[in-house]
C-alpha cells in the first residue's frame, strides 16, 4: 500500500527549514513526501529545491486555503493513504507505522489522527487536536485533552484508541479512495472547521474517525483566536453554521440552528462588550453570509444522507466550561456522548 505525506506549505521556510528534515528522517521509506505548495511569496520553492531536491513539489497559482489547497493537491496524488501534515509539527520515530495499522484492521475507518501534543510545552496536549475532537449539539469544537483554552497535561488519561467524531487537519491520516468518494473538503470553508465537516460527511455515510494513542506528534499551532484578527472570527462562525446546517438530521436541524444563531450573537455581544468591534462585524458578516447562500448551501445538503451520528456530546459544553466551571474533557458527563434516544435517524 502507498502512503504519502503532504505538507501543504504558504510562505512556511522557517517550518520547512526546521521540522522537514525530522519528517523525512521518521517518515522514508515507508511513505513519500510531497509538498503542495499555495503560491508562496516567501523563498520557501528555492529552499526546497537547494537542500531537498529530491522532493515532489506541486506547484499551486494562488493561495487556495487549507481546504482548496489539499483538494487540488491530492487530486494529483495517486495513493492508498494520506498523511495530511502541517509544516509546523514535530514527528517522532515510528509515528506512521501505528496509524496504519489501526485503519488497515477496520475496513470502515475513513480517517484517524494521531496524539497531538504542544511542541512549546510537550507535557501538555496542544489546542488543534488534542487526542480527538468531538461536537457539542450545537456544533461547538472541543477535544480529547482541551475544552475551549483549558488545555490538559497528558498523563495517559487518553491512551486508549477509540472512536472520536472529527479528526484535525494538522494531521490527519485519511484513506484516499474514501477523500475523493466524499468530494474532500468543502472548498468554499477556505480554511477553519473544513476537516470537522469533512468528518461528518464520512460518518454521515456510515464511516469511523479514529484515535491512535501509539503515536505521538508535537504542535507548534496556535489555537487563540487574536482578538485583532477578525478573519479567523468569521471563517470560524460562518464555517461553523455552514457545517452545521449540511449535515444535521432533518429532526435537529431547525431548533439547533436557531439556537446556535441566537448564541453567535450572544458571543457577538460579549465582543462588542469587551471591545472588539471587529469581532463583532464578523459575527454579522458570517450569517449575512450564510443567508445569502442558503439556496446554494441547501444544494450541497441535498447530497448528504442525514444519520444519527456517534460521538456527539448531547449537552452545552459551553455553559459547562464558563458557568459550571468544567475544565477537561473527563468531567463532561459520559453517558451524554451516546445517541439521542429522543432524535429520529433519519
Amino acid at each position: 500500500m502507498k502512503t504519502v505525506v503532504v505538507i501543504l506549505n504558504w510562505n512556511g521556510k522557517k517550518f520547512l527549514e526546521k521540522f522537514l528534515p525530522g519528517v523525512i528522517q521518521h517518515s522514508c521509506p515507508l511513505a513519500e513526501i510531497i509538498i503542495a505548495d499555495n503560491a508562496s511569496s516567501d523563498d520557501s520553492l528555492a529552499y526546497l529545491e537547494k537542500n531537498h531536491p529530491e522532493i515532489r513539489i506541486i506547484r499551486l497559482t494562488q493561495n487556495f486555503g487549507f481546504a482548496g489547497g489539499y483538494n487540488l493537491a491530492l487530486k494529483q496524488i495517486e495513493a492508498d493513504n494520506y498523511i495530511l501534515l502541517n509544516s509546523d509539527i514535530e514527528v517522532t520515530e515510528d509515528w506512521i507505522a501505528p496509524v496504519l495499522q489501526l485503519m488497515q484492521s477496520d475496513p470502515l475507518i475513513a480517517a484517524c489522527q494521531p496524539k497531538i501534543r504542544s511542541y512549546y510545552d510537550p507535557e501538555k496536549f496542544e489546542y488543534a487536536g488534542a487526542a480527538g475532537g468531538h461536537i457539542d449539539k450545537y456544533g461547538y469544537p472541543f477535544c480529547r485533552g482541551r475544552l475551549f483554552q483549558s488545555v490538559e497535561k497528558d498523563e495517559g488519561q487518553y491512551d486508549q484508541a477509540t472512536e472520536i467524531f472529527w479528526a484535525t487537519g494538522a494531521c490527519m491520516f485519511v484513506k484516499a479512495d474514501i477523500f475523493h468518494k466524499l468530494g474532500g473538503f468543502d472548498d468554499d470553508f477556505f480554511a477553519h472547521m473544513e476537516e470537522i465537516d469533512f468528518c461528518w460527511r464520512a460518518k454521515n455515510q456510515g464511516y469511523k474517525i479514529m484515535f491512535c494513542p501509539d503515536s505521538t506528534i508535537f504542535h507548534i499551532g496556535g489555537g487563540t483566536l487574536p482578538k485583532n484578527n477578525s478573519r479567523k472570527t468569521y471563517l470560524n462562525i460562518r464555517n461553523n453554521i455552514t457545517m452545521l446546517y449540511k449535515n444535521l438530521e432533518q429532526e435537529r436541524l431547525v431548533r439547533v440552528l436557531a439556537a446556535r444563531l441566537l448564541l453567535d450573537y450572544v458571543a457577538a455581544l460579549k465582543f462588542l462588550v469587551d471591545g472588539g468591534f471587529k469581532d463583532m462585524a464578523a459575527v454579522i458578516r458570517a450569517h449575512f453570509y450564510f443567508w445569502k447562500n442558503l439556496s446554494r448551501l441547501r444544494k450541497k445538503r441535498e447530497k448528504i444522507p442525514h444519520l444519527k451520528v456517534s460521538q456527539i456530546y448531547w449537552g452545552n459544553v459551553v455553559l459547562q466550561h464558563y458557568l459550571q466551571r468544567k475544565k477537561s474533557f473527563l468531567q463532561l458527563d459520559a453517558s451524554r456522548f451516546t445517541p439521542n434516544p429522543g432524535e429520529g435517524s433519519k
